[in-house]
């Protein structure tokens, strides 16, 4: 039996510590916040990812894929709410169908059930959509991604769980191996740490003595929600075709499952790591992106399309904008606010952005260093991939 210290009370720091302790070591889990899934868990959009979008054979397409049916039936054996209600990505206009027809192959490669549907057949899915064609993807679905960690936390019950716990500093043990992490209270002692800090993963991996091989640079995604008398516009979930020069998806609409409409997110710098509003600004956080310099040449790439997400912040009309290129009958006034969530995530030096899970690792340390979207469906999987790579560093 091994000893490990999972640093993060996400669905995927809980995840791993779930299986570690399912192959009979014992976990200690510290997370600085008083409540589990307390950052991106907690502020995503629920949604169930199929694997459409991702390169075939990388870390999210495969872990997508088999995270889809492994996340739906933890939820059903654990009586936690989803449901598989497929999704549309729409083709609103002819010079978006050679994109439509490309994820339609990457879907076919990942081994994700899709198929191409008319403009017709689009509408007697959402009757109020825009399309010339669309894409139905059979095995989106909506969860309550919190609930899948209460769960986690149910089954993690005889383990040393420590909400509320933040780490302080990071060694290797002075003798007999190990490593060792200072908290507020004591120091945790233990054979392996796990680092699954989301936000603040490269800085853990710091105070581990590692350098990590990305940095995080927040990211802000802002919602809305359609007024109650709205919400009939939109039966499930409608996306927009991807366009693959740009980093982040675009807006969409998503039904939950408590049947309310979410719209977004869009995606603008953050002033803060846990800054879900503009006045949310810590000065650390933007120095440490102002130094960095893959965010200058990330913004001289992307400055039009910065700009435009800024300007779609801030107005409420551009926002609606978007979503009537999907579905026409969305106007400004049927728009409520509805929060925002922080996506982690990590940017090399020169202004590219990781696009696939990330994991560091050193003697007895592994660092998820990214874990963005699809990282919530994956994290069963997430969780056996890093339960495997940990248990190597100390054999």
């Amino acid at each position: 039996m091994r000893r490990v210290v999972v640093i993060g009370g996400g669905i995927v720091g809980l995840a791993t510590a779930r299986e570690l302790v399912r192959r009979g070591h014992e976990v200690v889990v510290l997370e600085k916040e008083r409540r589990w899934a307390a950052h991106q868990t907690g502020h995503n959009s629920n949604v169930v990812h199929a694997g459409l979008y991702y390169r075939p054979g990388s870390l999210k397409a495969r872990m997508s894929v088999a995270g889809n049916a492994s996340i739906v039936a933890y939820a059903r054996e654990r009586g936690v709410p989803v449901e598989v209600c497929g999704k549309l990505v729409v083709a609103t206009s002819a010079d978006e169908l050679p994109r439509l027809e490309a994820l339609a192959e990457r879907a076919t490669a990942n081994g994700v059930p899709a198929r191409r549907v008319s403009a017709a057949e689009a509408r007697e899915y959402e009757p109020e959509v825009a399309a010339v064609a669309a894409l139905r993807v059979e095995s989106t679905g909506v969860i309550d991604f919190p609930a899948v960690c209460d769960a986690l936390v149910r089954e993690l019950g005889e383990q040393d769980l420590r909400p509320g716990t933040p780490a302080l500093g990071i060694r290797r043990a002075l003798s007999g191996g190990g490593v060792e992490v200072a908290t507020p209270s004591d120091v945790v002692r233990a054979d392996a740490l796990v680092n699954c800090a989301g936000l603040h993963s490269d800085r853990v991996a710091r105070l581990a003595g590692v350098e990590p091989s990305a940095t995080i640079v927040p990211f802000r995604g802002e919602y809305y929600e359609l007024r109650p008398d709205r919400r009939h516009l939109v039966r499930g979930l409608v996306y927009p075709v991807p366009d693959p020069a740009l980093p982040f998806l675009g807006v969409h609409l998503t039904r939950m499952l408590d049947g309310s409409v979410h719209a977004g997110p869009n995606a603008v710098l953050a002033l803060h790591r846990e800054g879900y509003r503009w006045r949310d600004v810590s000065l650390r956080d933007v120095l440490d992106v102002a130094r960095f310099p893959g965010t200058w040449e990330l913004a001289r790439r992307f400055a039009r399309t910065g700009a435009e997400e800024v300007l779609r912040s801030l107005s409420r009309r551009r926002f609606a904008a978007s979503l009537a290129r999907l579905v026409p009958a969305v106007g400004e006034d049927d728009l409520v606010r509805a929060g925002a969530g922080v996506r982690a995530q990590a940017m090399r030096a020169d202004g590219s952005l990781v696009d696939d899970f990330l994991i560091d690792t050193a003697p007895r340390q592994v660092h998820v260093l990214n874990a963005p979207s699809p990282a919530a469906t994956s994290a069963l999987e997430i969780g056996r991939h890093v339960a495997d790579t940990v248990l190597s560093t100390v054999e």
